[in-house]
């Protein structure tokens, strides 16, 4: 069982403006969060929840992408990511997923984004560079499909964050926004599919699924 609370988030705006080529782990931060909500809504879009309407395609890191249109949809999305930032700079995000459950509200299957920023890295670093780095998920992504399940009609889908720990109360108002849940946890460990990782100072991500592992456990004398 999972023992930190997860929450849902709220947010900003899709595409962020590049301020200079050069960024601090302030400015990766920020990259990152630019790239979760591509990333997130890319995977909406792969595991086909909503028509394909519901989407527009952009141009992000030379790569065509989809962004939502969906006033609802993309609102959603843009302010679960963005309300991260200020933790994610402060080093409390350990983990953002993106759960699909069954109509029981069972979890099905989760994408896993692990992040880590280095806080002590005191050096300069090319955008260019991280962006080249997260540019390979992007890619990675679509041809991941054979490795996801079919959803079942009904289902739902919600976005996680698990903290190293709870951040302090604030008084802004994206931290008024957070709402804690009550995210069911699978019995067993999960089944973990890796997809992509990288680390490139000061940002590390990693990108796994995880399924439920549906094999019974074996008892003493089996094999």
């Amino acid at each position: 069982m999972e023992s930190q609370k997860t929450y849902q988030l709220r947010k900003r705006q899709f595409f962020m403006d590049r301020k200079h080529n050069q960024t601090s782990q302030g400015e990766a931060a920020r990259v990152l969060m630019e790239f979760l909500e591509v990333a997130i809504t890319s995977i909406v879009f792969l595991k086909g929840i909503y028509p394909n309407g519901a989407f527009e395609r952009r141009r992000y890191m030379n790569l065509v992408v989809h962004k939502a249109s969906h006033p609802q949809l993309r609102d959603y999305i843009n302010s679960a990511v963005n309300g991260l930032l200020p933790s994610i700079q402060k080093g409390l995000v350990e983990r953002i997923a993106v759960i699909f459950f069954d109509n029981s509200n069972v979890p099905i299957e989760r994408f896993v984004f692990k992040v880590h920023l280095n806080l002590s890295y005191s050096s300069n670093v090319e955008e260019t560079d991280l962006e080249f780095a997260l540019r390979a998920f992007l890619i990675k992504l679509p041809v991941s499909e054979p490795l996801t399940k079919v959803l079942p009609r009904g289902c739902r889908w919600e976005i996680t964050a698990y903290f190293r720990a709870l951040p302090q109360i604030s008084t802004s108002r994206e931290a008024e926004m957070w709402i804690p849940t009550d995210t069911k946890q699978w019995q067993q460990l999960p089944l973990i599919t890796p997809v992509k990782s990288m680390n490139s100072e000061p940002l590390g991500v990693q990108l796994y699924l995880e399924q439920p592992n549906l094999s019974e456990p074996k008892h003493k004398g089996e094999f």
